[in-house]
């Protein structure tokens, strides 16, 4: 009896401590994470002249991309400087750049033209939310544009704790492969749907099999109407020019580009009548079959080095040999 009194309490004690283990590794798990920390009441003051680098950016979800295709890219490094001043590098000149940080309301704060609200702010981390704001109006979580959520390190919290590097950390995810498959599959299923077609990280690729025609794609970039470098692969156009055509012709239009090259043709760029809608469709069907799948070779879109169908701009000019 006594035996078996001294054996359950070897099990209880045992149990207690291995939950006591638990709990520690718990806490440790924590603690050694920065992004899983709770809100705090730290201000940029407080981490003032500590420097930190990007290392994600991604929606509430924990995803990077969405499902037209876009993906949040980590690249700032920012730095704040006593009293009301942040750094943020700029790629332009090569160096840091000096922003006035302005205060708000609360934990909201505005510096290079972008909304932000402080999540986290520690010696180690910062998470910043930024937010989409129309007038005065900040808007909610449920605006794709405010559902966005950048985690910064410092290097010595990446180097000597994590033991890793910048550009590991800002690597997409396993979580965002799995969800380009996801899209990409559907693709394959209707590959000249235009509504399950999404964007490519890398764009279509045309290289000419001949010197009777040219293709060139052309940047859709225009930051002082505040059209980013993301345009370039969210809308991309392309100037194609063919020699010795049959006639003289200027279309412009939308084709889906399925995985496996071969383009469908979506949508006339230009007005056509209703009753010439259908002869206008199957004119330009026949020049992207006659001409373009046969003079290109054309390398789909892909995504993490997925091919998949998406949808691109083309301009094509015919003209004939004199």
């Amino acid at each position: 009896m006594k035996f078996k009194t001294i054996a359950v309490s070897s099990v209880v004690l045992s149990i207690l401590f291995l939950s006591a283990c638990q709990s520690e590794s718990k806490k440790q798990k924590k603690i050694s994470d920065p992004s899983e920390m709770p809100e705090n009441n730290l201000s940029f003051k407080d981490v003032n002249g500590i420097r930190f680098y990007e290392v994600k950016r991604r929606f509430k979800n924990g995803l990077s991309f969405n499902e037209v295709g876009f993906q949040q890219e980590p690249t700032w490094t920012i730095e704040f400087k006593a009293p009301d001043t942040m750094l943020a590098y700029s790629p332009e000149i090569a160096r840091m750049q000096g922003f006035y940080l302005q205060h708000d309301h609360e934990k909201v704060y505005n510096f290079a033209r972008e909304f932000f609200r402080a999540k986290v702010i520690s010696k180690d981390s910062l998470i910043l939310q930024r937010l989409q704001v129309n007038g005065k109006q900040i808007m909610g979580d449920d605006d794709e544009r405010s559902d966005v959520y950048c985690t910064y390190y410092t290097k010595d919290y990446i180097e000597n704790k994590l033991h890793t590097t910048i550009k590991e950390l800002q690597r997409p995810s396993k979580a965002d492969t799995l969800f380009i498959k996801r899209l990409s599959e559907r693709t394959y299923r209707n590959p000249k749907n235009p509504d399950t077609a999404f964007a490519a990280r890398q764009p279509v690729v045309f290289e000419p099999k001949s010197k009777f025609i040219t293709a060139k794609k052309i940047s859709t970039v225009d930051e002082l109407n505040h059209r980013p470098r993301s345009y370039d692969y969210l809308y991309p156009e392309y100037e194609i020019e063919i020699l010795r055509s049959y006639k003289e012709f200027a279309y412009n239009f939308s084709v889906v580009v399925d995985a496996n090259g071969k383009m469908h043709l979506n949508r006339l760029g230009s007005i056509v009548l209703p009753e010439y809608l259908e002869a206008r469709k199957k004119l330009v069907q026949g020049i992207i079959d006659v001409y373009l799948q046969n003079l290109l070779k054309i390398t789909p879109g892909k995504t993490l080095g997925i091919p998949h169908s998406s949808e691109i701009t083309l301009t094509v000019t015919g003209k004939r040999s004199k």
